[in-house]
């Protein structure tokens, strides 16, 4: 464990004494870890390159861990809440043991999925359970695995994802912030609150979202049949190949066959 988390066994001890890991299961003198202690010891590290001392991050985890949550709390764990009720996103996230999450993706939550996992965002550490992000992209991701298209390769594809949407939300906020929210302040002299911003927001979703799909599906519409039609010139270039080589050994065996006879004839 203190290998895979990239620590010495001593830190790894250090850190169960100040009890910001949960203990392992024993059997006998033998103490086994699991995914759960990996992601708490990845968040650990993460909340340290962060700047915050182990005493700190002790009363971070077990502030949200019993459900004495606040803002401050909620925002360094990742989890950043807003006082702005609509949201773009309509995710679901759903709850999941080690052992369901394994199942979802036929045994291949391996050390460095699971490290992938946590640091595109998709998964976080609650107590001893994951919380996913997303319960579309979960049925998703396990969809694509079951299809044969292995879990790192899922995940390397929506860290990618994850950049080009980034890029696509700035395209939107600037519109917002350039056009819109201007003229939203200039029909608020007293200032804009929550409540009116909320009414914009919730106005914008379903045209962003449409204009991202629409966009998104003809892309790949062009993509999908440019992929295909170079595919097909692929391979009727490849019989082509084929056709042609058979026939060049057919004609280089009939010659050879003449030239048989023909020494033959000479020999008789």
């Amino acid at each position: 464990m203190a290998e895979s988390a990239g620590i010495t066994t001593r830190t790894l001890r250090f850190y169960r004494e100040r009890k910001l890991l949960p203990p392992p299961r024993r059997e006998g003198r033998v103490a086994y870890y699991n995914e759960h202690h990996l992601a708490r010891l990845r968040t650990i590290a993460g909340l340290l390159e962060r700047g915050h001392t182990l005493g700190g991050i002790a009363d971070l985890l077990t502030a949200f861990e019993s459900g004495r949550d606040s803002h401050g709390t909620a925002e360094l764990l990742g989890l950043e809440k807003s006082i702005l009720t609509s949201k773009f996103a309509e995710e679901t996230p759903i709850r999941l043991t080690p052992e369901e999450l394994a199942d979802y993706y036929q045994g291949e939550v391996t050390v460095e999925n699971l490290a992938a996992s946590l640091d595109i965002g998709y998964i976080a550490v609650d107590g001893e359970k994951f919380v996913h992000v997303s319960r579309r992209l979960l049925d998703a991701s396990s969809e694509l695995v079951k299809k044969g298209i292995p879990l790192a390769a899922v995940l390397s594809a929506g860290r990618e994802l994850r950049k080009q949407s980034e890029g696509i939300a700035d395209v939107f906020v600037h519109l917002f912030r350039t056009h819109l929210l201007p003229r939203e302040q200039a029909e608020a002299p007293e200032g804009l609150d929550a409540e009116r911003l909320d009414d914009l927001l919730t106005q914008l979703r379903p045209l962003a979202k449409q204009v991202v799909e629409a966009e998104l599906g003809l892309a790949l519409d062009r993509r999908v049949q440019a992929e295909v039609e170079h595919w097909m010139s692929q391979c009727a270039s490849g019989t082509r190949a084929a056709t042609n080589g058979d026939g060049a050994e057919a004609t280089d065996g009939t010659t050879g066959d003449h030239a048989a006879a023909e020494d033959d004839s000479a020999t008789d």
